[in-house]
């Protein structure tokens, strides 16, 4: 389990539970390494800012992080976290590595 004070996905079933019952979900999914890091800080800040976004993190190395990671979104990603934008169960965005708040912020404002 990853070490932050978000909300963590252990399985596929609580990502489809979460996807059914929500419009707006924004996964994090990486580990706790320098790129990701960064990451979760900027969600943890933003997520009383959005409170129609379930934002959540997912730990890269538990199998059913597989979801993830062979979305057809992310099939070219190279680096850690791989975060994906999700609005009525389809991927809107999706982006890798290091972003920062200013980044993240103008995804949830076109995204959302």
């Amino acid at each position: 389990m990853l070490d932050t004070n978000l909300k963590h996905l252990e399985s596929r079933k609580e990502v489809d539970e979460l996807l059914k019952s929500s419009e707006n979900v924004m996964v994090c999914c990486g580990r706790m390494g320098p790129m990701c890091i960064p990451v979760y800080d900027i969600m943890e800040k933003l997520e009383p800012k959005y409170p129609q976004v379930q934002m959540r993190d997912m730990d890269f190395d538990i199998p059913d992080a597989s979801y993830i990671k062979n979305l057809p979104e992310c099939s070219s990603f190279m680096g850690l976290p791989f975060t994906v934008y999700i609005k009525n169960g389809k991927v809107l965005k999706a982006t890798s590595s290091i972003q920062n708040e200013k980044q993240i912020t103008k995804i949830l404002e076109t995204v959302f």
